[in-house]
């Protein structure tokens, strides 16, 4: 079975967790997900099954959307509510003007450096093993855009922000940054990606749902339809004779496309084939083959 859907990830699962649910249901080993959600965090998880695996390359740079909260007052040794407290408790009554000001130095190109608590590896090791065994972790700080980040309203020691960002952004950074900005520590209170890529919680599905679906036949009825992926990419159809070349591996022409990078080849109007990249001209080489010849 190929194809994407869109799981509404609950809290408490890891990402890991709802691609072992997914293989079950589907009775397959071929699927993965597109972009990691932490298991204190909800929301939008794209999940590829099948051929369609071979999509992942073509995420890795899909813009991210959240919604959440911030708790100040003190910070965690995870940077988020999961973890322990790593400075005193304060009472903190926000200010709505001095925190949206204090966003803003967020926004744009900007340094973090990543949790001790993150998958990021040290030589080889994933910094959160050493973070668990209380061994040192020194993680380099690596530049990254947030494109927008507002806090929408506070109440009490919480502030409730929007944010869209650059792949590799950690939203449990900024809230402890923020934090140790002002003096009192902070830490992510929740967490609820709305969005990846082309993706929304429009069209997601929790697991209950899935499951339903499954014991009715009608699992497939929940993918995204094919001409709806990698928006960005022209669509083109290719002709039985074109096609066949192309499940071959072979560079074909596509007249009537010339500047286009990268194309989405589909063989009738739900079967995508292939991503195919321009060589010169109109001829176009697959870069991925997503059907079997």
């Amino acid at each position: 079975m190929n194809g994407v859907l869109v799981i509404d990830k609950p809290v408490g699962l890891t990402s890991h967790d709802v691609v072992n649910f997914v293989r079950r249901i589907l009775q397959q080993r071929s699927v993965g997900h597109l972009g990691t959600l932490d298991p204190l965090a909800s929301g939008v998880l794209p999940i590829v099954a099948g051929s369609l695996t071979r999509l992942a390359q073509f995420y890795l740079a899909a813009v991210k959307t959240y919604e959440g909260t911030i708790r100040f007052g003190f910070a965690t040794d995870t940077y988020d509510a999961e973890g322990e407290p790593t400075t005193p408790a304060q009472t903190v009554n926000l200010n709505l003007e001095a925190v949206q000001e204090l966003a803003a130095a967020f926004r744009g190109l900007i340094w973090q450096t990543p949790p001790p608590f993150s998958a990021k590896k040290i030589h080889g090791v994933p910094a959160y093993k050493l973070a668990r065994k209380q061994k040192p972790v020194s993680l380099k700080p690596v530049q990254l855009e947030i494109f927008e980040f507002e806090i929408l309203h506070v109440e009490g020691d919480q502030a409730a922000f929007r944010a869209r960002v650059a792949p590799g952004t950690y939203m449990r950074s900024v809230a402890h940054e923020m934090g140790q900005k002002l003096g009192c520590g902070a830490h992510l209170a929740s967490l609820r990606r709305t969005a990846t890529g082309e993706f929304s919680l429009a069209e997601a599905h929790t697991l209950e749902q899935m499951q339903e679906a499954a014991k009715s036949g009608r699992v497939e009825e929940l993918f995204i339809h094919p001409r709806k992926l990698l928006p960005q990419f022209p669509a083109v159809m290719a002709t039985e004779e074109t096609a066949g070349q192309i499940r071959h591996g072979r560079a074909v022409n596509l007249p009537e496309l010339s500047a286009a990078p990268l194309v989405k080849v589909f063989c009738g109007q739900k079967d995508l084939i292939a991503i195919a990249a321009r060589v010169a001209g109109t001829l176009f080489r697959p870069k991925i083959v997503l059907t079997p010849v």
